[in-house]
């Protein structure tokens, strides 16, 4: 379950400091790697969640008028779509250092 209180991410684009992205690993391509999947799984985990909460209001016999009626299903889905994108706080944690990475062992 993803804490959205615990970040600290603004929900609009920023303008960054390339140095800041590039001194944790060296490279800002590799950077931009890690911040990629960790947003990947982040957008994974709030997709998930998502469904487990909206699974509580599906029915079998739903038919066209309730899924329209159901306002409080309505509410939570806005409230989703208001939260800060993955990638922005794949973003944060990364300049805060809170994301674990390691550089695979090059076989040569």
């Amino acid at each position: 379950m993803v804490d959205i209180k615990r970040y600290n991410a603004p929900s609009n684009t920023v303008t960054r400091d390339i140095e800041k992205f590039t001194a944790p690993t060296g490279n800002i391509y590799e950077s931009v790697m890690i911040i990629s999947k960790r947003a990947n799984q982040i957008a994974a985990e709030l997709k998930q969640e998502l469904s487990k909460k909206l699974e509580e209001f599906s029915s079998i016999s739903d038919n066209l008028e309730e899924v329209f009626e159901n306002r409080e299903q309505i509410e939570m889905s806005k409230y989703y779509e208001k939260l800060p994108k993955a990638g922005l706080l794949a973003t944060q944690e990364f300049l805060e250092g809170k994301i674990y990475f390691r550089k695979a062992e090059s076989s040569k």
